[in-house]
């Protein structure tokens, strides 16, 4: 793929990770496994589905699953997530994951997109992906990775005003325009 396209692509992509990953470092213990959103009274999430951590390892599971785009079938996480996410009861994973876990997840998670995206070619990029248990309509790698980014973006915002929220300072919640530690490239 045009080198341009990807480094763009890469920028922006790493610095919604950065804002996740400075979201899941300024959580303190005490907010953990507080509730972003009450859960609805019919059922229909999980008891801790709204929990600070589930809500970031959410995003993390997607984030790996959507660059990995492997077959239907053929995804597992690393160790100790569980294909739980895939779940149609969406079953939450047996404990809750730690930070130190999460941030792991998103470590092998920044490092497996940096590299997918780099070696990226035009014919990947425009390869459909299509998932028989989706209703959605096949779209193109390159595309599943945009969403992906807003995906990714939206669980760290939503993070973000959740500890603001509770008092942390907005200065280790601020936004990250470019992906840190990159001076432009791959």
């Amino acid at each position: 793929m045009e080198t341009s396209w990807s480094v763009a692509l890469w920028r922006q992509f790493g610095a919604a990770m950065d804002m996740l990953d400075n979201a899941l470092a300024a959580c303190p213990d005490s907010l953990w496994r507080g509730r972003l959103w009450p859960i609805p009274p019919d059922d229909s999430m999980p008891q801790d589905g709204s929990a600070f951590w589930y809500v970031a390892y959410h995003a993390l599971f997607w984030l790996d699953f959507y660059v990995t785009a492997a077959p239907e079938g053929e995804f597992a996480p690393p160790a100790p997530f569980t294909l739980a996410e895939l779940d149609p009861a969406d079953v939450l994973p047996e404990r809750p994951y730690t930070k130190e876990e999460l941030r792991g997840y998103l470590a092998y998670s920044r490092q497996k997109c940096r590299d997918t995206l780099a070696a990226l070619t035009d014919e990947q990029a425009r390869r459909l992906i299509r998932y028989p248990s989706s209703r959605r309509p096949p779209i193109s790698y390159f595309e599943m990775q945009m969403y992906n980014l807003r995906h990714v973006q939206e669980h760290a915002a939503q993070l973000s005003l959740f500890l603001g929220q509770h008092g942390m300072p907005g200065e280790t919640l601020d936004w990250v325009p470019f992906a840190k530690g990159d001076a432009g490239g791959l």
